[in-house]
């Protein structure tokens, strides 16, 4: 008899590899199906986990290692998501093995080790939570005999039903001794069983119904219906201006896709929009609702990922990485806000969820609505050509007026509430009601120089000066956290005296306390919601009207409905401008937009003051104006002649280390390999730089990059491929591809 041959299968490995790998089967794990699973595998000298992908599908070239052990005993995706990884791994340059491990819930990779064996829980910290529940075994009336808190206990037993141990010692204090001996009588039985963390809390919502439609907000829903019955991918662009209803065109959309038996899924920019949303979904849907963020604990994100998983979600809601997750039968996804930059990810695999979304969509035959007041130049451009069905809503609920905006030149102006602004912040307390005053830069003072030689105090491992923080008593680096005790000394010349320059939001909390002492202020970034549920707690405050004013970031810009604030306030209005990015107007616009549009959303019109140096620039004017479509035209007609997006692609190559002469060759180099692969290949791709990277030092490493632009998608990609097989493997240089930057800092 032949031999048989050997079973092997394909496994991914998450590091930054650009292939996966082959094993063996040993004969212990014969005859199981393993797709879809990890592996506990040899790698080198270590051990590490790796996912399995199904069976090989070329014979080996060499002799192959078995795999150790398998992890799971059911598979982690379907052949429908492996389809999706597989496709964001190509598109993106990325190894499928980073991308798996992008997709599944923090915390279940086994660590990498050296040699010897594995140590610790073989789930790889995936910890699954359980409770003991108590059931009576027989009539409570047996029970005569028994002490009054052990009998007090077995009836509430009896009359629950099933009693978690956790709500019997809320009810009783320590019970363990009681609950002991009536399982020894037999009246009681305990059982372990699997919990899900509740990332909601003891937290209560009161139901609601659906809304009387607008006759713009009916002909959006109606031609979502259509679609929806359809049963096919059908993408659209929901434009409808700040405060016209767009969430209650999501719910009752929603709605028509649960009575198809088919589950949604809905994207939100970032987790400052979550509490919000999350609670008129449950108010309107109750249960069966999940969400995915960064602000959930491993556990609580594993949980969720479960249910999912298990078909007990049928809505989920979540930040950029909710686009993996595990939910079958999709039949609607929402990108709420769909202009915002955070659906990008920023570093590993630089992946945008907007632009996902339509890809899943498309296999998952459903329908994709991208929402926004103030959409992308580049989804108007594609709705504009049929790319995306384009529905409006060009008025806000119950026509209710924009607000007026007034613009307060600062020219001159020495404190950080101008003159314009502060008699109408006297006067919106006066009258009960509630304000939002943003400012996109947190911290005390923007920075300090010194007294004496005017040299700012800079970060030693990035090309950024430091934020001083006088809550924290400390200069703090934005980008790689690093801090010196304020206000310091200047490390030019020895000088003790350094002085405030700029105004951040810690800094316009405490004008604003001190010009209104009686008002209740609360401020929102990120240095004051880093605790668990922060941001809901603070938003809860401005929604049941225990807080005057609410001070913030761009996080207090879009997405929220406060029907109380009549005023806003905008500081600094032309600071993004400044950024050296080619999307700074539209930026611009967006932000402004969106903060103006928090104003007047209840019974009472709203009124907005925005202050700037300088409000002759274009995206300014036609943000205070409500002038959408003007800036959509102005801004159209620059990208055309610079030739960026719409009329481009875009990709950028990054290069970083830590010493700046070899990034510099390095980059120069792969710029001359660039520039003959486009002439052997005939590519119309146009090579941009190298260029210092606008921070050109981050973390202590040194950066420089080279901007690839073409009017092919295809000759793009082309000249990536054959740079990618064409350069050394072992340059020390650490080097990125970002397809379709957003963000080129």
């Amino acid at each position: 008899m032949s031999a048989r041959p050997p079973h092997i299968i394909e496994v991914a490995i998450p590091l930054h590899l650009d292939r996966t790998f082959h094993y063996r089967v040993p004969p212990g794990l014969e005859g199981q199906i393993l797709a879809g699973r990890r592996a506990f595998v040899p790698f080198g000298r270590r051990r590490l986990t790796g996912y399995i992908l199904g069976d090989a599908t070329e014979p080996p070239s060499h002799e192959l290692k078995d795999i150790l052990e398998v992890l799971d005993p059911d598979p982690l995706w379907t052949d429908n998501e492996l389809e999706f990884f597989r496709w964001v791994a190509a598109y993106y340059l990325h190894p499928l093995g980073e991308v798996l491990k992008t997709a599944l819930p923090a915390g279940i990779n086994i660590q990498d080790r050296k040699g010897g064996s594995r140590s610790g829980d073989v789930s790889g910290g995936r910890a699954v939570k359980t409770e003991v529940v108590y059931r009576a075994a027989t009539p409570a009336e047996s029970a005569h005999h028994l002490g009054n808190k052990a009998a007090a206990i077995l009836e509430v037993i009896g009359e629950a039903g099933d009693i978690p141990a956790a709500e019997l010692r809320r009810r009783f204090g320590t019970c363990s001794p009681q609950l002991k001996r009536l399982a020894e009588l037999g009246l009681v039985t305990g059982e372990t069983r699997e919990v899900y963390r509740n990332p909601f809390g003891d937290d209560t919502v009161e139901r609601d119904t659906p809304r009387l439609l607008s006759p713009h907000q009916q002909t959006a829903l109606d031609t979502l219906c259509t679609a929806l019955d359809r049963h096919a991918f059908a993408p659209f662009l929901l434009h409808g201006v700040t405060g016209s209803g767009k969430t209650e065109v999501y719910l009752q959309a929603i709605a028509r896709v649960l009575e198809q038996g088919k589950n949604a899924l809905v994207l939100v920019p970032e987790i400052a929009l979550t509490p919000q949303l999350v609670q008129r979904f449950r108010a309107r849907f109750g249960h069966g609702i999940a969400i995915l963020h960064s602000g959930l604990s491993d556990g609580e994100r594993y949980d969720e990922w479960r249910r999912i998983r298990r078909g007990q979600a049928r809505i989920v809601i979540g930040a950029r990485s909710a686009i993996f997750a595990p939910l079958a039968g999709i039949g609607i996804i929402i990108v709420d806000e769909e202009h915002e930059s955070s659906f990008k990810q920023a570093d590993g695999l630089r992946y945008n969820a907007r632009d996902l979304a339509l890809v899943r969509g498309r296999m998952e035959h459903a329908v994709v609505l991208l929402g926004s007041a103030t959409p992308l130049i580049t989804s108007l451009y594609a709705a504009e050509h049929g790319k995306l069905g384009l529905l409006t809503l060009p008025e806000r609920v119950e026509q209710r007026p924009m607000p007026t905006v007034e613009l307060a030149p600062m020219k001159g102006v020495a404190t950080a509430i101008s003159p314009l602004l502060a008699p109408a912040l006297e006067a919106t307390l006066a009258a009960g009601e509630q304000a939002i005053i943003f400012l996109n830069r947190r911290g005390f003072a923007t920075y300090l120089v010194c007294a004496e030689c005017g040299a700012p105090l800079a970060c030693p491992n990035c090309s950024v000066s430091l934020t001083y923080h006088r809550q924290r008593g400390q200069s703090v680096c934005h980008y790689c956290d690093y801090a010196i005790p304020a206000p310091g000394i200047c490390p030019a010349c020895g000088c003790q005296e350094l002085k405030e320059l700029g105004a951040g939001t810690e800094r316009l909390e405490h004008d604003l306390r001190e010009l209104l002492p009686q008002a209740r202020i609360l401020r929102m970034d990120s240095d004051t919601t880093g605790g668990k549920g922060s941001h809901g707690r603070l938003l809860a405050r401005m929604s049941d009207g225990s807080a005057d004013i609410l001070v913030g970031t761009q996080m207090i810009a879009k997405g929220h409905d406060f029907p109380g604030v009549t005023l806003v306030g905008v500081v600094n209005a032309e600071a993004s401008l400044a950024m050296p990015d080619f999307r700074a107007a539209e930026r611009t616009f967006q932000l402004l937009s969106q903060v103006i549009g928090r104003a007047g959303r209840g019974d009472t019109p709203g009124r907005v003051v925005v202050q700037a140096q300088s409000s002759d620039h274009y995206a300014i004017q036609h943000a205070v104006r409500h002038d959408g479509d003007a800036f959509y035209r102005q801004e159209l007609e620059f990208r055309r002649e610079v030739g960026y997006p719409p009329f481009t692609f875009l990709a950028c190559l990054g290069f970083s280390g830590t010493a700046e002469k070899p990034v510099e060759e390095h980059a120069e180099a792969v710029t001359r390999m660039l520039s003959q692969l486009k002439r052997e290949k005939g590519l119309r791709v146009e090579i941009l730089g190298p260029a210092p990277a606008p921070l050109y030092r981050l973390r202590g490493r040194f950066r420089r990059q080279i901007l690839l632009k073409a009017t092919t998608r295809n000759d793009l990609r082309r000249l990536i491929a054959a740079w990618r097989q064409n350069r050394t493997a072992t340059s020390p240089i650490r080097e990125s591809v970002d397809i379709d930057p957003v963000d080129m800092m």
